[in-house]
């Protein structure tokens, strides 16, 4: 897990960062809206309240080494659920090469929508900005374009 910051002011709450969750089982990315100078907390609010509803337990967390992630609060937690907290090492993309690279990938998408605006309008004339966006962003990250065989276009 990491946070992608940075990012312009969105949502209801003014949201400033994403917190970024890949599961390497399913290799599916999970994205929440946060604001940077969240606390340990914090984090632990969103995981426990959205992630872990959604996807159960984990048993291994690979996370760097910031600051929220070594406090007590976590290390609580982390007796109390049963799961194991390990920690990447800096420049070694083999432990966490394809969470950096969908991090790098989806903070690509959230900036190319806050490009065109804070806010835009889709063809139903409703407002969006990013936050309502990361479920779409999510999906596009999930369902890359594949072409078609020719067999399947006969038929």
């Amino acid at each position: 897990m990491d946070w992608v910051t940075g990012l312009p002011p969105g949502g209801d709450r003014s949201y400033n960062a994403c917190l970024v969750l890949f599961d390497k089982f399913s290799k599916t990315p999970i994205c929440l809206p946060c604001h940077k100078d969240d606390t340990a907390m914090d984090t632990a609010f969103l995981i426990c309240n959205i992630v872990i509803s959604w996807t159960g337990i984990f048993t291994n967390i690979i996370s760097d080494r910031d600051p929220r992630f070594t406090s007590t609060l976590w290390k609580n937690l982390h007796q109390l659920f049963g799961t194991n907290l390990s920690f990447s090492t800096a420049y070694h993309p083999q432990t966490d090469g394809l969470d950096e690279r969908m991090i790098q990938t989806l903070a690509d998408k959230v900036r190319r929508v806050c490009a065109y605006g804070l806010e835009f309008k889709d063809c139903y004339w409703f407002t969006h900005d990013w936050c309502t966006l990361l479920p779409e962003l999510e999906l596009a990250y999930k369902k890359p374009i594949i072409p078609v065989p020719i067999k399947l276009l006969l038929f």
